[in-house]
């Protein structure tokens, strides 16, 4: 990939943030590998405040993730945990549910179909 092309990939990788309900949501479209992650970590780490942060990712439009954003979420779950805050998945199409399986995210993680599901829980 060309230093252009990797220029514009951000722009086809959009991290959409938004709060519902006093919780961030951020919805991702596209594939989450390590030349995105730096956006999605941005995304889901600039929380300020003093308040425990509270994170739903909503992965419906993600068709792909590598070993990046398994690490990325493994950060991220430490530190929103430290912070006594919440992480939480949801809308993972079935190509990521299974790499969550394999590395055993979903165990550490909750994972839900959808993100209304994930601001209920």
């Amino acid at each position: 990939m060309t230093d252009i092309q990797r220029a514009d990939r951000p722009d086809r990788f959009p991290v959409q943030p938004a709060v519902v309900g006093g919780v961030l949501v951020v919805t991702v479209h596209g594939e989450i590998d390590h030349d995105v992650k730096d956006v999605l970590r941005q995304a889901l780490l600039s929380q300020s405040g003093t308040a425990p942060p509270r994170i739903v990712a909503d992965l419906s439009s993600v068709t792909f993730m590598d070993s990046s954003g398994i690490n990325l979420f493994v950060v991220a779950c430490r530190r929103v945990s430290a912070a006594q805050g919440l992480l939480r998945i949801a809308g993972a199409q079935d190509s990521v549910v299974r790499v969550l399986h394999i590395v055993g995210i979903d165990a550490v993680i909750d994972c839900y179909p959808t993100v209304e599901q994930a601001l209920r829980a």
